[in-house]
């Protein structure tokens, strides 16, 4: 990844506190080849996000076709999240997307923007969403609305 999204990840993610701590997770995208079709690099990206996610986590996938959060409705699920104790394993696909088996094991199906992102770009986006949306729970001065 560039260092300008490195940094940019690691800014927001320094700014959670303990109890929402982010954890970013790189999953090695499958090598692209003519000897195998997307459906199979994207099983086997599956087969990696699968094993990289903790167990009996709330799993939240990225996808263009999700539905279109507010960031006040993400602050309004924030709560209940936590207090269900389980991690919550946000999912970022690759240029591909992920694979549909993925998707459909999501509990939430979120869509980041209507804007076609880069997808290194996605996860600093992310990170201040989170970073946003806990402030808002938190009434901290973050959020001017």
């Amino acid at each position: 990844m560039p260092h300008w999204i490195q940094l940019g990840f690691a800014e927001y993610a320094k700014r959670m506190p303990p109890e929402f701590a982010l954890e970013l997770r790189e999953i090695k995208p499958e090598p692209r080849s003519s000897k195998h079709n997307t459906a199979s690099l994207l099983n086997a990206e599956k087969q990696r996000i699968e094993a990289a996610l903790p167990k009996n986590a709330r799993l939240v996938v990225l996808d263009e076709h999700g539905q279109d959060w507010t960031t006040q409705q993400l602050a309004q699920a924030l709560p209940s999240w936590r207090e269900d104790g389980r991690d919550i394993a946000f999912v970022i696909g690759g240029a591909d997307g992920l694979d549909r088996s993925l998707q459909q094991q999501a509990e939430v199906l979120l869509r980041v923007s209507s804007f076609t992102l880069p997808h290194a770009m996605v996860r600093v986006l992310l990170a201040e969403q989170l970073y946003r949306a806990w402030s808002i729970t938190q009434q901290h001065p973050y959020h001017r609305a």
